[in-house]
């Protein structure tokens, strides 16, 4: 599907720069965008939502009309700020594009003649209302005059046939089908619905066009009546090309022109568009089997259709038209405030979310290192359907081994929105462009492009199809796969994996998100127009970054468990009970190996310091695991005791102990027994005494300094320093005990210093000196 060259002179006109390039606009007029149906004025005047509030809202939010449609995307499709960033940039590529817009993101606007200019700024405020009640409950099936569209109903044939047809006299030109925004809508008051039995307040007309999906595709089957089908010579589309500038479509075919979406035609071809439908136990709400658009869409529930004593029925249909969007609905009330309603839409983001979770189904198989998963699409048209630009499913397979070995495709980071394209990513998308001709003429680069109303041919498609799936079917409606291929009558998909080790444990996880930051980026930079790209992307970075949802999930082998919710499952979390533990996780001082490195509390000291943790709750000197290291001090550590530790108990040096030195913090507690000793060889620090007490030391045994450039012992202010045992210092350089806090000699205890100079012992004003028992000091 490519454009020749020679449409040069299509863009010969609006010229301006964008990013670097110039970009000479396309010379389209509103007359280009014209399509068949109801024409402004033609429609009466719509009448407003609050109105019919009054009998079909305020009684029962689980089944009434009014609160159901106020939380779906049919009421806030004119509030929506990535449709109204969007229509900025199909107005800047096309002048006037925006009324293909307008026509179904505001009918009551469109058809009341305030759709032009096409940008929306002469909209009333009741226009955002979007597709309201009185637009559905007046619309008309496109049929020929002179023909009864269901011959065999007579409830409709004697009532409602002739006041359709008469309406349908006055339409310059009546639709060939229910498409791309080519509504009918009465001029006339009278509410049509699906219902022979209704008796209101107001006129009612019986519609069995209200039953059928055709009328959900007005609106969700749409194509650009810009372009044209160029046929070989056995009908098969071979390209497209835009019209005679100024010139109305020669065919108001939506198949005729070229495909922007086709939800509605990709459900005509499926087997859901059956009599008998496709058996399902989530969807369709009573219903065992679904068959139309509305059977999922709006699904049958047991109520009350008003709150003026109607009959209480098991198929009435509940008015929630819900899709997947659970993003929009988040940033509304920011922008709206209390024009909506957060409680509605806070719902209408539930029943999505249901909707989601059951769109698809996984399988998964596995073979050694090759692993196998199986997408089932469980919907009646393309998974994912509807409008291209950013709507995005994926697969991510994780998979484990015992040793640690770890594989992600499809990972997605939440705080950056980046999903990583690597070698084995699945993503389902279909990806429009601009064909190389087309883009030469317009000064832009050939390939996949988000300009969607430029675009002339599509680059990549491959949603899965649904039940029913023929190639030569979806073909014909023009969403045949492109650059992927399915076999007829298959509506899943099945995309191997080669990991890099046999695994343990695999997880594959499907995931659907609305629109992605290419896209959003793409609205912000390119809007030369108004602030509506910028306010969609500040709105989609303050609220998530349109956050993925899940669809599924699906493991195999050794049970997938994350107790702590750290994101690392059992099988390699070395303690599964604590986030603060995973591979790779930051050390912290807890007792805790975060980093699952076999060592604890390991980054807080230099190779030469060791921290007594008090981790096992012994005071046991001798454990490493009491050590924030997981070693227990040898001669070359400073050893420090801290003020408080992680466990309830400081140590007890029960054994033969030989360090560099110690330092006993404020609050910190040591106690030497009796029998043993610490013996504190060679300290070289010049700013630090060999054993500088900040805390309490106790000694029942033996402490022996044998050389310190500093002082020997240092007994700071409010420590205390007890001897019951023995003390020998035998080489230092200021002085041999130093002591300005409170130091106890107590009989039968030893202090003998070993005189280098006059300062072997001093003792400061203020200081605390007890000594009953022994101080000697040799000359």
């Amino acid at each position: 599907m490519k454009v020749k060259l020679v449409l040069v002179f299509w863009v010969f006109l609006m010229g301006f720069t964008l990013k670097g390039i110039f970009f000479s606009s396309v010379n389209t007029t509103i007359d280009d965008f014209f399509l068949p149906g109801s024409q402004p004025g033609q429609a009466g005047n719509l009448e407003s939502p609050s109105k019919c509030d009054n009998c079909h809202g305020g009684y029962d939010n689980e089944v009434e009309p009014a609160f159901n449609w106020r939380g779906s995307m049919m009421s806030q499709a004119m509030r929506d700020p990535l449709f109204l960033a969007t229509m900025t940039i199909a107005n800047q590529d096309a002048p006037n594009s925006g009324d293909l817009c307008l026509r179904c993101h505001t009918p009551e606007g469109w058809l009341e003649g305030r759709s032009i200019p096409t940008d929306g700024s002469n909209l009333s405020s009741s226009d955002y209302e979007g597709i309201t009640c009185d637009f559905c409950h007046k619309m008309v099936k496109p049929t020929t005059l002179g023909v009864n569209p269901y011959p065999s109903d007579p409830d409709y044939t004697s009532g409602t046939y002739n006041i359709d047809q008469a309406y349908l006299a006055g339409l310059s030109v009546i639709p060939p089908t229910s498409a791309n925004g080519m509504y009918i809508t009465d001029s006339d008051n009278a509410k049509r619905g699906p219902f022979t039995d209704a008796d209101g307040n107001h006129q009612e007309l019986y519609s069995p066009f209200h039953s059928e999906s055709a009328i959900c595709g007005t609106c969700h089957d749409v194509s650009n009546p810009v372009f044209s089908a160029i046929t070989d010579g056995m009908g098969n589309i071979i390209d497209y090309e835009p019209n005679t500038m100024g010139a109305q479509s020669p065919d108001f075919n939506p198949h005729s022109m070229l495909p922007i979406e086709r939800t509605y035609s990709e459900w005509t071809m499926s087997d859901y568009n059956s009599p008998t439908g496709v058996y399902s136990e989530v969807f369709g709400g009573n219903k065992d089997y679904v068959s139309s658009c509305q059977d999922c869409h709006m699904k049958d529930v047991t109520g009350y259709g008003c709150n003026k004593n109607p009959p209480l029925r098991s198929d009435l249909p509940l008015h929630d038209m819900t899709g997947g969007n659970t993003f929009i609905p988040k940033v509304l009330y920011s922008l709206y405030g209390d024009d909506v309603d957060t409680v509605a839409l806070n719902a209408g983001m539930e029943r999505a979310r249901f909707m989601l979770r059951n769109a698809a189904e996984l399988d998964i198989n596995v073979n050694n290192e090759v692993v196998e998963v199986t997408v089932t699409n469980e919907t009646g048209h393309k998974l994912p359907s509807g409008y291209p630009e950013g709507r995005r499913i994926w697969l991510q397979v994780e998979a484990w081994d015992s040793s640690g070995n770890y594989y992600v495709s499809g990972a997605y980071d939440t705080t950056t929105a980046i999903l990583n394209h690597d070698t084995d990513i699945k993503v389902y998308e279909t990806k429009p462009g601009i064909s190389p001709g087309l883009a030469a003429a317009l000064g832009l680069s050939s390939g996949p492009s988000f300009h969607f109303v430029l675009n002339d041919t599509i680059y990549k498609d491959n949603r899965i199809p649904p039940r029913g799936f023929t190639n030569a079917n979806f073909e014909m409606i023009q969403a045949a796969p492109i650059g992927y291929s399915y076999s007829d009558g298959q509506y899943w998909d099945v995309t191997p994996y080669t990991l890099p080790f046999p695994p343990d444990a695999v997880r594959a996880t499907l995931y659907y998100q609305s629109t992605s930051k290419e896209y959003i980026e793409f609205l912000r930079n390119e809007n030369i127009t108004d602030d509506w790209g910028q306010t969609m992307y500040d709105l989609w970075d303050a609220f998530g970054k349109s956050q993925p949802e899940l669809m599924d999930s699906i493991s195999w082998g050794v049970p997938i468990i994350d107790e702590d919710g750290d994101g690392y499952i059992s099988l390699v979390d070395c303690n599964d009970l604590n986030a603060a533990s995973y591979p790779g996780a930051p050390e912290i001082q807890d007792c805790l190996d975060n980093d699952c490195d076999g060592w604890t509390d390991e980054d807080f000291t230099s190779e030469t310091e060791m921290v007594w943790t008090g981790c096992q709750e012994t005071d046991d000197w001798n454990d490493p695991l009491n050590w924030n290291n997981n070693l227990v001090p040898t001669a070359s550590h400073h050893v420090i005791i801290p003020s408080s530790t992680l466990g309830t108990f400081f140590p007890t040096i029960d054994g033969a102990v030989h360090i560099h030195s110690i330092k006993v913090e404020s609050s910190g507690y040591l106690m030497i027994a009796s029998g043993h000793s610490i013996e504190l060889n060679n300290s070289t620090d010049p700013t630090i005494p060999a054993f500088d007490i900040h805390g309490v030391v106790e000694n029942h045994g033996v402490v022996r300094i044998n050389h310190s450039i500093h002082d020997g012992i240092r007994i700071n202010p409010s420590a205390t320093f007890t001897i019951l045992g023995s003390v020998y210092v035998d080489s230092y350089t200021n002085y041999g005990i130093e002591n300005w806090g409170n130091f106890q000699l107590i009989s039968p205890g030893l202090i003998e210093i070993t005189d280098q100079s006059d300062d072997s012992f001093i003792n400061h004003s203020g200081s605390v000196l007890d000594i009953g028992g022994t101080l000697r000091i040799n000359k």
